[in-house]
């Protein structure tokens, strides 16, 4: 007996991809590359800014990698976003480099839907629930997400992360995105949304059609990211961070626990990325007698970084605005137990098997309270083991990128069968059951 299987023709539309920035960046090309690995059809649309390093590693593919053109208005406008902070710069000059580059993809699109007989649009990034696109009517069913946004600071934290002239930039945005997405109707009309958990699916623009479908964004490849050979090892207790030294990662109260740590413990923090927050943080550390505990590393290349994790012992991330968090699932990849803040994304992905959750009760108390999950993990090795070992089972079992691919084709097909009548123009392969 057989079945017949739908197998898609996909194009995955971003504004950027990039494996070496991490982020939201990365996912369109762990979309396109696991297609591609399962012999689904599938093409790439991305900014003319990611040909650099696509060249660089997608040679293989290069026949399928579509570039939206650097226009002059784009180098201005990026010129002009680095002497603005991070939100403010991506409601603004950002919001414009992704406008006008959507308006380019849409054009390329059509092209290459009639040229390749597409079945489907994915449109992976940007992961913002609230903004608009202009990926509609092209077609083909058009496939958005998986979003993840609509954060909020906890109480409290919001003042001096930041200041008044982005808190009412961000507000006027939010604001403004209605509006938008009246006139780039493309969430209202995808056929399907995907969203990474409630709070996103709550922030989706009034009056979306499509059917919704809950799937986290984020995931890890375990072909990069091992199971690592553990050995025990003398010396201090290794903490690691990583990400970008941006205001809301909270380092700040992270120093300010270590100083607290190293008064009871031998202990050390390896701080992997960098920022506009790295030099206030450098000095920070220096006021706080930490010059000989803390080192700050830089940024790692995605490839180079498991290396530098399975030297550590306990991650930490004490960010208070984080929608996702992916270096929590590659650290829980390389069994290290986490403590996260219990605010927005990390409270998605980790529970008492594999980490600890710091709830953000007040300014006062955050830095203590991390302190405290800190010396608790420090002074036993076997919770650490324990932590650890959960966290890679449950990543290979929910958050394996082979397992989302599966999930993502099925939602593919999904797309295609609702809205394509009967003999339409979809390949048919006969698999044996």
């Amino acid at each position: 007996m057989a079945e017949d299987v739908i197998t898609p023709r996909v194009l995955i539309v971003a504004d950027h991809a990039s494996s070496r920035k991490g982020g939201e960046t990365i996912l369109p090309l762990h979309h396109f590359r696991m297609l591609r690995k399962r012999g689904v059809e599938a093409w790439l649309i991305v900014h003319a800014r990611s040909r650099k390093e696509l060249s660089a590693t997608m040679s293989e593919y290069w026949d399928r990698v579509y570039f939206i053109p650097d226009t002059l208005l784009h180098r201005v406008m990026h010129r002009l976003g680095q002497f603005l902070p991070d939100k403010l710069r991506y409601f603004s000059t950002g919001y414009i480099i992704r406008l006008t580059g959507q308006r380019s993809a849409r054009q390329v699109a059509r092209r290459l839907i009639a040229e390749h007989q597409i079945d489907v649009v994915h449109q992976p990034t940007p992961v913002s629930p609230r903004e608009g696109s202009l990926l509609y009517r092209l077609g083909a069913p058009v496939v958005i997400g998986p979003m993840n946004g609509s954060m909020r600071y906890p109480p409290g934290f919001a003042r001096g992360q930041q200041g008044w002239p982005e808190r009412i930039f961000v507000r006027a945005g939010r604001w403004f995105s209605g509006a938008m997405n009246r006139l780039m109707p493309g969430k209202l009309e995808a056929q399907m949304l995907l969203v990474a958990n409630e709070r996103t699916r709550q922030a989706l623009p009034a009056g979306y059609r499509g059917r919704v479908i809950t799937l986290v964004e984020n995931g890890v490849d375990l072909e990069l990211w091992k199971k690592p050979q553990r050995t025990p090892r003398d010396g201090p207790i290794r903490f690691i961070f990583s990400g970008r030294l941006v205001d809301f990662k909270g380092i700040d109260f992270l120093l300010q626990a270590m100083r607290l740590v190293i008064d009871q413990i031998p202990a050390r923090l390896d701080l992997t990325g960098d920022g506009p927050m790295r030099a206030e943080w450098q000095a920070l550390a220096t006021k706080l007698g930490l010059r000989e505990h803390v080192a700050f590393h830089g940024w790692i290349d995605q490839d180079k970084s498991p290396a530098y994790l399975v030297n550590a012992d306990v991650f930490v991330l004490p960010s208070l605005y984080e929608c996702g968090g992916a270096v929590i699932l590659e650290a829980m990849a390389m069994e290290l137990p986490v403590i996260a803040t219990d605010w927005g994304g990390p409270a998605d992905y980790l529970d008492p098997s594999c980490g600890i959750l710091v709830p953000p009760r007040s300014r006062r108390d955050f830095s203590n309270d991390l302190a405290a999950a800190m010396l608790k993990l420090a002074r036993d090795p076997e919770l650490r083991g324990k932590m650890g070992q959960a966290g890679r089972q449950k990543v290979e079992q929910q958050y394996d990128w082979e397992r989302k691919i599966d999930r993502m084709i099925e939602i593919h097909r999904q797309a295609i069968t609702s809205q394509e009548p009967a003999g339409s123009r979809l390949q048919v392969r006969t698999q044996p059951s």
